[in-house]
């Protein structure tokens, strides 16, 4: 047998290695790098990126063109037994989509202490108040998630002071 470790292209990491792909076409289109994919049985349903700038619409997070993909996709807006992966925390914007649509597991990288609504500012994925609660796996990727956010935004401020 080979001493070479085994791809477990059901993991954790392989998937969100997907969603880093997504992200780095975010950047390609100057794009804030952040990149969401959704997974059904270990199959990935939909694949998205920011599109905020491109489509000049506030609403194109990553996580919102991923799940109205995933929408069409699986042929329902619920989407039970999903999981989503996204290389950086959900906004709350992007969360109340996520119970909306009844995501069961969210998987993210880099944290998001500001504006995160996974457990970061706030955690609406698990409100008492809401009809449906999402499974919240954090730091998946965490140290390559962040590199890439917080290389684009050097790159961005380095831009505007030259």
């Amino acid at each position: 047998m080979s001493d070479e470790p085994i791809i477990d292209l059901s993991s954790d990491d392989y998937f969100m290695g997907e969603a880093l792909r997504q992200a780095m076409k975010a950047w390609d289109a100057k794009e804030v790098p952040i990149g969401a994919i959704i997974v059904h049985e270990g199959h990935i349903l939909s694949r998205g990126f920011n599109q905020v700038e491109m489509l000049n619409d506030a609403t194109a997070h990553a996580e919102m063109l991923a799940l109205t993909a995933a929408e069409e996709a699986f042929g329902n807006w619920r989407l039970n037994g999903c999981t989503l992966y996204v290389t950086k925390e959900p906004c709350p914007m992007c969360a109340g989509a996520i119970v909306h649509c009844r995501i069961d597991r969210v998987v993210f990288g880099a944290s998001d202490p500001k504006y995160g609504a996974a457990g970061g500012a706030m955690n609406l994925l698990q409100h008492d108040g809401l009809n449906h609660k999402s499974t919240i796996t954090s730091g998946v990727g965490e140290k390559q998630c962040s590199t890439i956010l917080k290389e684009f935004f050097a790159e961005q401020r380095n831009k505007k002071n030259n």
